[in-house]
């Protein structure tokens, strides 16, 4: 009875042997605090009133930003504003301004539809002229050169393509040039100077601005006027006849005028009587 007793205990710690760990890992303090069924219930939070739901309105989509343009300025371009804005036409902006060519382009662009073409010769193209030439030439002739850089017609590029010339400048038809388009290069001639237009400054509608770097010099600046016909000589007068008489020709020296007085008067003696007379002395 007793070896049979060991027996069943013995086969008892054989059986429960290979379960300790995890009996005890089951039932640790740790793992009971941590069961789901013996674990304390959270806090719950009271409840927070809900607000009723705002109906949501689609957005109104903004409108595009749109860029605000310039507002044009209340009269013609200027062309002196434009120049000195490209820069290098110092020269040209003081022979403008000094012959009142300015006003002259801006009436022009103000009172005529046709606007206007400007060949600006730059600084580099004063200074290839001779010393003094441009101090030497009187206001009239320095009016007419600032007049021979401008058309009386806005012109493009292309448009020199179908211009007869000559071209009548604002100095006058009798002072005309040659403007040839060959691709988009302009040739000019003055019969003095050939030059090309080396850029575009300005160009709209109304204005059209060129760079030249030679001064378009015209060509009647250095040509000799022809002499003026000298006066036809007049008549030589018909001498008046010489008047006759008892003195004879005119031409009768002094000595013989007197000759002929102390010849003309004589004395005779008759009866006592002195009688005086004429006595003819041959």
């Amino acid at each position: 009875m007793l070896s049979t007793k060991k027996n069943f205990t013995k086969m008892s710690n054989h059986l429960l042997s290979p379960f300790p760990v995890l009996l005890i890992f089951l039932f640790s303090p740790t793992n009971l605090a941590q069961s789901p069924a013996q674990a304390p219930a959270a806090p719950v939070a009271p409840a927070v009133p809900v607000a009723p739901a705002v109906p949501v309105t689609s957005a109104v989509p903004a409108s595009p930003i749109v860029p605000v343009a310039p507002t044009p300025s209340s009269g013609p371009p200027n062309i002196t504003a434009i120049l000195e804005k490209a820069g290098h036409f110092i020269t040209f902006i003081r022979l403008l301004k000094s012959t009142q060519t300015d006003t002259l382009i801006r009436n022009q662009l103000k009172d005529s539809s046709n606007g206007i073409t400007v060949f600006a010769a730059s600084d580099y193209a004063f200074g290839n002229l001779s010393t003094g030439a441009l101090n030497s030439y009187s206001d009239q002739q320095k009016a007419q050169l600032a007049k021979f850089h401008l058309i009386s017609s806005v012109l493009s590029i292309s448009d020199f393509q179908t211009v007869t010339n000559p071209i009548a400048t604002e100095a006058g038809t009798n002072i005309p040039m040659n403007v040839t388009e060959t691709g988009n290069q302009l040739n000019i001639t003055t019969g003095i100077v050939n030059t090309t237009v080396t850029g575009t400054i300005y160009i709209d509608n109304q204005l059209a601005v060129y760079q030249v770097d030679r001064v378009l010099l015209p060509l009647y600046f250095f040509s000799t006027p022809a002499p003026a016909p000298a006066p036809e000589s007049s008549k030589p007068k018909k001498k008046a006849p010489a008047p006759t008489g008892l003195l004879g020709d005119a031409s009768v020296s002094l000595s013989g005028a007197v000759r002929l007085i102390q010849c003309g008067l004589g004395v005779v003696s008759s009866g006592g009587f002195l009688i005086a007379g004429l006595v003819f002395c041959v």
